[in-house]
């Protein structure tokens, strides 16, 4: 039933009826049909029906496969990591970019997935002659960057098909991505292993090492990274690095309130036989 709103002077009832939707779809344990909705909020199934339209046309609501039933949409999660990173994740990070520049001597990202793209929230350059530059505020394609592929491989099934419909895998150099069996294949790697690898797959030369974030309930929030020319950051090197890389994310996710402990990375294997495409 949809509930009235207390303390405010101000009801829009399309507004609350909308809402209403969506925190239905969120307290569920699966996907809901129209029909189901209607009968929790005891609207009618018309009304419902409607509001459904409206937010599916602004990915608030996403319609499943099957056409019948209903679940959150990636909007909701694009909204909510901007919401996140207001909250002050830059300046919590800052630090353990700090600590993971110097450890490491290459260039420190923190990244969250904006838009269906990487955006670059904060960075930390170490003090070698050499080293990679970047912005704060830019924006790289995720499908052949590391932050992005680690942000790629903790979205839903779904979200990860509609991303790549609309976005494309487009080709940087000769080892980049561009079909969505193989960019399957090496989400499914960097999941088992706990990080991703870009191995010079947006640039050549550049070779990148990324983990994931996470808040207090183990959802992926963001992305950290080292960045750094290939020939010092080496397929060899790059378990290594990603330990370190591993070990600074863990730190700050358990900032944020994450508890687990994450499972040992296979790291053993190497790059070559660990990653697709890193």
């Amino acid at each position: 039933m949809v509930a009235k709103t207390k303390g405010s002077p101000y009801q829009v009832q399309v507004l609350d009826r909308s809402v209403a939707i969506l925190e239905t779809l969120a307290a569920a344990e699966e996907d809901l049909s129209l029909f189901e909705i209607a009968e929790h909020l005891r609207l009618h199934k018309s009304t419902i029906h409607r509001l459904l339209m409206v937010l599916e046309r602004h990915r608030l609501v996403e319609r499943r496969a099957d056409g019948g039933r209903y679940g959150l949409g990636l909007r909701l999660f694009e909204l909510g990591t901007r919401a996140f990173t207001r909250l002050g994740l830059g300046e919590r990070a800052r630090p353990h970019l700090e600590k993971l520049a110097v450890e490491t001597g290459e260039t420190a990202h923190l990244c969250i997935l904006d838009d269906g793209g990487v955006l670059y929230l904060e960075k930390v350059e170490p003090s070698r002659t050499v080293r990679v530059p970047s912005s704060v505020g830019r924006r790289n394609p995720a499908h052949c960057t590391a932050v992005g592929k680690v942000l790629l491989a903790h979205l839903a099934p779904a979200d990860l098909d509609r991303l790549v419909e609309a976005r494309g895998l487009k080709a940087y150099t000769r080892n980049t991505i561009t079909t969505s069996s193989l960019l399957q294949r090496e989400l499914r790697a960097i999941r088992e292993r706990g990080y991703a690898v870009d191995d010079e797959e947006i640039e050549e030369g550049l070779r990148c090492v990324g983990a994931p974030v996470r808040d207090h309930s183990g959802r992926v929030v963001a992305s950290m990274s080292i960045a750094g020319p290939a020939f010092r950051v080496t397929r060899a090197k790059a378990p290594s690095l990603a330990r370190t890389v591993m070990k600074i994310c863990d730190a700050l996710s358990a900032e944020l309130g994450y508890q687990q402990a994450r499972r040992a990375p296979r790291a053993a294997r190497g790059l070559t036989a660990a990653a697709s495409a890193p």
